[in-house]
């Protein structure tokens, strides 16, 4: 089989889809990381966002319902953190690892004990997300594909990433937000409240991750399976820490894992069995850490040699 054949438009189509989650994530934890909240628990929050928006669609027989309750729901589990490691100074890092068990914990005891059921969860009064069709590009090889049969919340969230890089970096609010995680005490002699900004921003990045839960049980397929997140909070992570808490060097880390997560699923599709189908994205993650990690001290190396000459 040659590339360009392997290469094909329904791969686009899915990479598109998978990286939308783990981009909306990344851009939570951009944000809590650009006023000093390390958030490690989009895990537990893209899993409790699946969870609701699969309670809301099938208690209201509305997408739309589904997605405000991921939203709401993802926000107010978000107040453990928001008021963990700001109100209440604890350890942000122990916060989220406690966050990531319980919503593992408690999603997979609320399936149980709400629909009597374990393992995955579907029904047909559960509407899944409508993919948009554009008229005027639908019929387009290869552009019809990519753009016109995706879902709203895949287009919001790039919307999203363009909107929170102009706010972070040619606005005055956006100024306050990196202030504050740069120089919590400077920012505080200026008259800006800096546990207000840290807990709304914490919960308005819950909402992100709520959303991008939305995308994983209503987007791609409408059914709810424990643990259906999938290591795709842990990801975010790393596209966090790649992009430096940059909204765009972090989206364009997210394309590299979610073209990894859309070819480990063609590759189950051509006979290789899952178990090693599934580490890709993860094979690629640790390759783009050790990668990073190197240019770093490449760089570290020549800024000391410089220092000494």
């Amino acid at each position: 089989m040659s590339l360009m054949s392997f290469i094909t438009p329904s791969l686009v189509n899915s990479a598109v889809q998978s990286i939308t989650p783990i981009l909306l994530a990344a851009l939570a934890g951009t944000l809590c990381g650009r006023v000093g909240v390390f958030n490690m628990a989009m895990e537990g929050q893209l899993l409790v966002g699946a969870f609701a928006a699969v309670v809301g669609s099938y208690a209201t027989g509305s997408a739309l319902g589904g997605v405000l309750f991921a939203i709401v729901f993802t926000v107010l589990f978000s107040l453990i953190l928001a008021y963990g490691a700001t109100v209440f100074k604890g350890d942000a890092v122990v916060i989220c690892i406690g966050m990531n068990l319980l919503a593992s914990g408690l999603t997979a005891y609320l399936l149980r004990q709400m629909f009597g059921v374990s393992g995955t969860f579907s029904d047909p009064a559960i509407v899944g997300l409508t993919k948009i069709r554009i008229d005027a590009i639908n019929t387009i090889p290869w552009i019809g594909w990519i753009f016109s049969r995706q879902t709203a919340i895949t287009w919001l969230a790039w919307i999203l990433t363009a909107a929170v890089t102009i706010m972070m970096f040619r606005t005055p609010v956006g100024l306050r937000l990196r202030g504050v995680g740069e120089d919590a005490s400077a920012a505080g002699t200026m008259g800006i409240d800096v546990t207000r900004y840290r807990v709304l921003t914490v919960l308005f990045a819950g909402g992100l991750t709520g959303l991008g839960g939305a995308q994983l049980s209503l987007g791609t397929v409408s059914i709810f399976s424990e643990d259906m997140s999938a290591g795709r909070g842990w990801i975010a992570v790393v596209a966090v820490m790649l992009g430096r808490n940059h909204p765009l060097w972090a989206a364009l880390a997210c394309v590299l894992f979610g073209v990894a997560d859309a070819l480990s699923v063609r590759l189950q599709s051509q006979g290789l069995p899952n178990q090693l189908t599934d580490i890709v994205p993860y094979v690629v993650t640790l390759l783009a850490l050790a990668l990073s990690h190197r240019k770093r001290l490449k760089r570290r190396a020549a800024e000391t040699l410089t220092a000494h000459a």
